[in-house]
């Protein structure tokens, strides 16, 4: 028996219907065509299908798509665009922070959640929230320096835009002039 979900993924509204045993991942790729979330273990253990759930990254092979009905869903496909490259996109492109590519979207994903909680974790705090994604490839090295590179232009990006706000004027109240 199937049942009408609505998923909120990047900020666009999508009507499916599933069946109630249907995992997140197997929707986002059979049904919505959202490829960039893998599916490599089956057993959350690899977290190359990790998306953002309101915010927090979660392994979608863990969760029921009826589940996720209510809550805000980013996939990679959500993450920068093609003209825009999001930090972290840029980071690990620059660092060579990715080799076969399998493990990038949830490795991506993952560090995009710690860096909204952490925009300067330790090396130590990056593997270490890192450490239910798998890599084959890179030693992992390259993507905890892509990360690294990522959290220090991000914090650049961020204290640029906090430079460029105009102060208020002194003895204007808060909100005058709006």
């Amino acid at each position: 028996m199937k049942h009408p979900v609505t998923l909120m993924i990047n900020g666009m509204a999508h009507a499916v219907e599933v069946e109630s045993r249907a995992l997140l991942v197997q929707v986002l790729r059979d049904d919505l065509n959202l490829t960039g979330t893998h599916v490599g273990c089956d057993t959350s253990q690899c977290g190359a299908c990790t998306v953002l759930l309101d915010g927090r990254a979660v392994k979608s092979c863990t969760l029921f798509a009826v589940q996720a009905e209510g809550h805000a869903i980013t996939t990679i496909e959500g993450f920068g665009t093609p003209e825009q490259l999001h930090p972290l996109q840029t980071a690990f492109w620059e660092k060579h922070g990715l080799q076969c590519g399998f493990c990038t979207p949830g490795m991506i994903l993952c560090a995009a959640d710690l860096l909204s909680r952490n925009p300067d974790p330790s090396e130590a705090e990056i593997r270490h929230a890192i450490e239910g994604n798998l890599c084959r490839c890179t030693g992992y090295q390259n993507i905890v320096t892509a990360i690294q590179s990522a959290a220090a232009a991000m914090r650049a990006k961020a204290e640029t835009a906090f430079a460029a706000t105009p102060a208020k004027p002194a003895g204007q109240p808060a909100g005058a002039g709006v």
